[in-house]
């Protein structure tokens, strides 16, 4: 089962169940998913992958939405993005630990045989690639830097 049916799937469940968040969250997805679908002409379905990347997207658009909402001292809306977080981040890989961050980089800096900072674009554009989903970009760059630093 694609994740859009999946997506589709969880959205029925959540009207059975009465879960008001888990819709809101599931329909969001679900209209992102549409406008990818429609945005352009001979785009009639899209990959899981490009699936998984507008979940990622809204998940990281929810985190970063609750953490101003905490600083403006609104608890209730930040838990309720929060709770939509969660609920995007069941379709999502498993994030990586610091530790297996750390193995992931150093293993594509050795492939692309990277020794300086000069080199940190190729050695983005390799990690970026392999790690997308499962790290955020972010946390890719800070460590790339911080071992070819």
């Amino acid at each position: 089962m694609s994740l859009e049916q999946q997506i589709s799937k969880g959205i029925m469940e959540a009207m059975k169940a009465k879960d008001t968040v888990r819709l809101s969250a599931l329909r969001n997805a679900k209209k992102y998913v549409i406008e990818a679908k429609t945005s352009g002409p001979g785009v009639t379905e899209l990959s899981d992958a490009d699936v998984l990347k507008i979940i990622s997207k809204l998940a990281k658009q929810g985190t970063d939405s609750a953490a101003i909402f905490r600083q403006q001292n609104r608890e209730d809306l930040a838990s309720e993005e929060l709770a939509q977080v969660a609920v995007y981040q069941e379709f999502l890989p498993k994030q990586l630990t610091d530790e297996e961050l750390t193995a992931e980089v150093r293993a594509v800096i050795a492939e692309v045989g990277a020794t300086s900072m000069k080199e940190m674009g190729r050695v983005m554009g390799v990690a970026s690639k392999r790690l997308a989903g499962r790290a955020d970009g972010k946390d890719i760059s800070a460590k790339v830097k911080e071992l070819l630093g």
